[in-house]
């Protein structure tokens, strides 16, 4: 069934793909069965669970290292109940809704040939380096046998589909006019979950899918809809359908995007505005969440409303940890993730969905006009150079910048330096020797002033 730990482990590989919040890598050559068996023993041990709830997505390796993964769990003591084809956000609701730990392999919105673990702790609290990755990394890279093997658990199955869909729904209820929706699953687990959760919603919503096929080749396009190519196909199919709404899910479908009714893309800053004020109408003056590369709209916004916005690192372990320190009710992310407390703070592109088609049915108004409320500032996008020393080109930028009148700087996550009329933030990736510039302006040539030039700036340094 199962591979074993026989194989031996490469501890500079190991290293190599435990990233900053989960596991990723190329299969086979990064990451196995093997692997993911090693690290089912290990992450029983560090998380110290005695029941593990696991699931997996579409990609030909997934089902392979699920029962890898539940195997080596098993080995280490633990009981293993397996959730099969699950989207990411239906992982985190089976960790919260169980009251478990669990594991998902998945490499969301990467390609083909990769795989991965997203790992959590019970009530689906995010699992990091600084919070147990590292010692699970370092235990699998040590090639010992991890965990309790004088007792060994049992594996079995369970199927939490219709519960998280039922769930959802009770969240955003969505009444009012009917909706012709255009889902794009990109072969993804939304083609999953989509269908248990509009099923609830009758004769309100219209549903149009598009590449629903489950498909970890992703024959149509990435399942990464931040890349705006890759969208092209719902904007075409919103269009010739007449559609009030195009959906957007990334692989894992823990993220949403929104294209509106003219075929056009919804910033994730705009959405996220929108749902802190329906957030903010169920408890005035809570606080919300946005990372660093939020538009500047969504603070102005929340306390507008009278929220609290507080700012944090772009990551979802950031995001949760502030929303479980300031108790927020929402947060949200420039990267299409929307956090929600009454969801385990975890994240949902589904609930995101649901959040936007229940505003949208409340109103006579189209997605445009809606949007139009929390749209108030061009931006750029993220736009990535290839750069030999990021933090070279970061301190140049901030002499470049740091000086000027009017001008804040901080170091956050990467630096970011505003102005009264424009804002930008160059990060450094985690994985690839690549700078990251999100920019943003009080109008369209303001926005493409300041993107050209740090762009300019960027590219001569490298």
């Amino acid at each position: 069934m199962a591979a074993t730990t026989s194989k031996t482990l490469d501890p500079t590989n190991v290293h190599a793909i435990f990233k900053a919040y989960d596991v990723r890598g190329t299969v086979p050559d990064q990451i196995d069965e093997a692997l993911a068996h090693a690290t089912g023993r290990a992450y029983v041990a560090v998380v110290g669970a005695r029941e593990v709830v696991v699931g997996h997505d579409m990609r030909p390796s997934s089902p392979g290292m699920a029962a890898a993964f539940a195997a080596g769990a098993s080995e280490a003591g633990a009981d293993v109940v397996m959730i099969g084809l699950a989207s990411t956000d239906q992982l985190y609701f089976a960790s919260g809704h169980l009251r478990m730990p669990g594991a998902m392999f998945t490499a969301s919105h990467n390609p083909a040939e990769y795989n991965g673990i997203k790992m959590c702790r019970s009530l689906a609290t995010p699992i990091g380096l600084e919070t147990g990755l590292a010692e699970i990394r370092d235990l699998v890279a040590s090639g010992e046998p991890a965990g309790d093997s004088a007792r060994t658990g049992k594996v079995y199955e369970a199927d939490v589909l219709e519960a998280y869909a039922a769930h959802l729904v009770s969240l955003a209820p969505v009444a009012g006019r009917r909706l012709r929706v255009v889902a794009d699953a990109g072969n993804g687990m939304a083609g999953h979950t989509a269908p248990a959760v509009f099923g609830l919603l009758g004769d309100l919503v219209a549903l149009v899918p598009l590449y629903f096929e489950l498909d970890g080749t992703f024959p149509h396009h990435e399942a990464n809809p931040i890349d705006e190519a890759n969208l092209a196909d719902l904007k075409a199919k919103v269009l010739e359908t007449g559609a009030d709404v195009g959906l957007a899910f990334d692989g894992d479908a823990d993220r949403c995007f929104l294209v509106d009714e003219r075929g056009r893309a919804v910033s994730p800053s705009t959405l996220t505005a929108l749902i802190a004020s329906r957030e903010l109408a169920k408890e005035p003056g809570a606080t919300v969440i946005h990372n660093l590369i939020t538009s500047r709209a969504v603070p102005e916004i929340v306390r507008e409303l009278g929220g609290k916005p507080v700012r944090t690192r772009v990551g979802h372990s950031f995001i949760k940890a502030t929303m479980a320190e300031t108790d927020a009710i929402f947060g949200g992310e420039h990267s299409g993730h929307f956090y929600f407390r009454d969801f385990w703070r975890a994240d949902s592109g589904m609930l995101a969905a649901l959040h936007a088609l229940a505003a949208l049915a409340e109103t006579g108004r189209s997605l445009s006009e809606l949007m139009a409320d929390y749209e108030r500032y061009p931006v750029s996008g993220e736009i990535n150079s290839q750069v030999a020393d990021q933090a070279a080109v970061m301190k140049a930028l901030e002499a470049a910048y740091g000086g000027r009148q009017g001008v804040e700087t901080d170091w956050l996550d990467g630096l970011s330096v505003a102005h009264d009329e424009w804002t930008f933030n160059v990060r450094p990736s985690n994985t690839e020797p690549l700078l990251r510039l999100n920019a943003e302006g009080k109008d369209e040539a303001t926005m493409a002033r300041i993107r050209d030039e740090v762009l300019a700036q960027i590219r001569s340094e490298r």
